[in-house]
């Protein structure tokens, strides 16, 4: 199976080399040149073999929207693209509509590993016509770790379920992130408490907190003891806030992921600690940059 991939930053670039092991022959585009395997989204395009495949993988919003707007005018019938970026997942059924014009299939798949998912492999998360899920089968087989499918992927329901998945998902990500990021503060703040990288190490193996946010939580302590490299200012990249929406919409209560939010907004007012340790697991789960301290505020993400 031959395909092509646009969008090799943190997540595509190591996605391309999972496909590549797994025995999916690649040719990736990028406007980086440093790292494209072709000059041109054309270039791309022409290198492959029909019916094509092309898995775009850029940030969501308007670059999304701009790279599946010029697939649409130069793909034929019978092609299929794949949305693997966290795209909001109301803007899925315009994507699918547009490309049906010309007859080409549409899966929006909800992508999670972060910068690990070379190492550890992907969990996927697929929506979209089941025919077109089958046939795209191998691509997800090679993504995702060893084991029994149903551990790592799901067909979730038609096109936007991949991406309302991933969004829950990362909503969870934002509570879970902001219970271990309190416990650390609570733990740095109480005198008697004489190793705090060590009490989280002793809740590696054994305890119902353990997970593998956890063991990045020992990490990035082992890289730096006081958090000093790292301020406490923490980026919001869309998912968190679009899952309290989806939350009021359907008045279901998210307590814990709205205040893990919320958290996100006051932690660009002061320097917690808890919200440096926020700052540092998004770094080491995702590869997300990090703002030393003095450094100036860069404002709030566009969404």
């Amino acid at each position: 199976m031959h395909i092509g991939l646009i969008g090799l930053g943190r997540m595509g670039f190591n996605m391309r080399q999972r496909f590549r092991v797994g025995g999916i022959e690649v040719t990736g585009y990028d406007r980086n040149p440093e790292v494209s395997d072709t000059k041109t989204v054309d270039e791309l395009i022409h290198s492959l073999p029909s019916p094509r495949t092309v898995w775009v993988m850029v940030p969501s919003g308007p670059a999304t929207a701009a790279v599946i707007t010029e697939l649409a005018g130069k793909l034929s019938a019978g092609d299929l693209v794949i949305d693997g970026g966290n795209s909001k997942f109301s803007t899925d059924r315009d994507h699918e509509a547009l490309l049906a014009d010309r007859q080409i299939g549409f899966l929006d798949v909800g992508v999670s590993g972060g910068v690990w998912g070379l190492a550890n492999g992907y969990g996927l998360m697929a929506g979209g016509r089941a025919e077109l899920v089958e046939a795209a089968m191998p691509l997800f087989d090679a993504l995702r770790p060893e084991g029994p499918r149903e551990e790592s992927f799901v067909h979730v329901g038609d096109v936007g379920a991949g991406h309302y998945a991933k969004m829950v998902h990362n909503g969870i990500e934002y509570g879970l992130m902001q219970a271990y990021a309190e416990g650390y503060e609570l733990l740095e703040a109480k005198d008697i408490i004489k190793d705090v990288p060590g009490t989280f190490r002793a809740w590696q193996k054994g305890t119902v907190v353990r997970s593998w946010l956890l063991d990045l939580m020992v990490k990035a302590l082992e890289e730096d003891p006081g958090l000093s490299q790292i301020s406490g200012y923490v980026d919001d990249s869309g998912e968190g806030r679009w899952t309290v929406e989806e939350a009021i919409a359907h008045a279901v209560p998210a307590p814990a992921i709205t205040a893990a939010l919320f958290a996100r907004f006051a932690s660009r007012e002061d320097d917690a600690p808890a919200m440096k340790m926020v700052a540092a697991l998004r770094n080491q789960f995702g590869g997300h940059p990090v703002r030393k301290p003095g450094q100036p505020n860069p404002g709030t993400e566009p969404k």
